[in-house]
């Protein structure tokens, strides 16, 4: 399996994973948990067969280590940016003073008056440092990158919590939290 096959199914595992599982018959249990063999067997029905080493080798080479096995290794599930209804179970958690968010810069205007929203998914996702954040906002063009006040944004009641790879989670950000460090 090729770097190009890796992340051609890693797409694919994100998509099934986190907003449409019922596209290859699974279903996920409500902490977002699928099992490998359920999944496995639902990928090659619907065209994508797998081996479980094809499986381990997307999960450890995936740039962004979406992808998480539980202890036990037999489920495995997307670990955070979920469209569908999950409880990923993660403890809130005190932020660093600050985080950042990267965006397109088409649609800074719309942050900058509306703060940040989760959309289609769960919570607004955050980076720790500022180079992640931009090349999270470069998937689609040229990205602004924002300087997020988590620590004003706690005191102010927001929760936070951190996915199993690092991305931090809060419901959303109000632009008073939010500078623009360019863009």
């Amino acid at each position: 399996m090729g770097r190009d096959d890796v992340v051609r199914v890693s797409k694919r595992l994100s998509y099934v994973l986190r907003h449409r599982p019922d596209s290859v018959g699974l279903a996920l249990d409500t902490a977002g948990w699928a099992d490998v063999d359920a999944l496995l067997g639902a990928l090659a029905a619907h065209g994508l067969p797998l081996t479980r080493e094809d499986l381990d080798r997307v999960v450890a080479g995936n740039d962004k280590r979406r992808f998480a096995y539980d202890d036990t290794g037999t489920r495995i599930r997307a670990s955070q940016g979920h469209s569908v209804p999950v409880a990923l179970g993660y403890a809130a958690q005190p932020p660093p003073a600050v985080l950042f968010h990267g965006t397109p810069v088409r649609t800074l205007a719309a942050v900058l008056t509306e703060g940040l929203r989760p959309g289609r998914r769960h919570a607004v996702h955050l980076s720790a440092d500022e180079a992640t954040a931009r090349t999270v906002g470069e998937r689609r063009g040229r990205a602004a990158v924002l300087r997020v006040d988590a620590a004003g944004l706690a005191a102010a009641g927001a929760v936070f919590t951190r996915s199993a790879n690092g991305v931090w989670l809060v419901d959303a950000v109000p632009p008073a939290y939010l500078t623009v460090l360019d863009g």
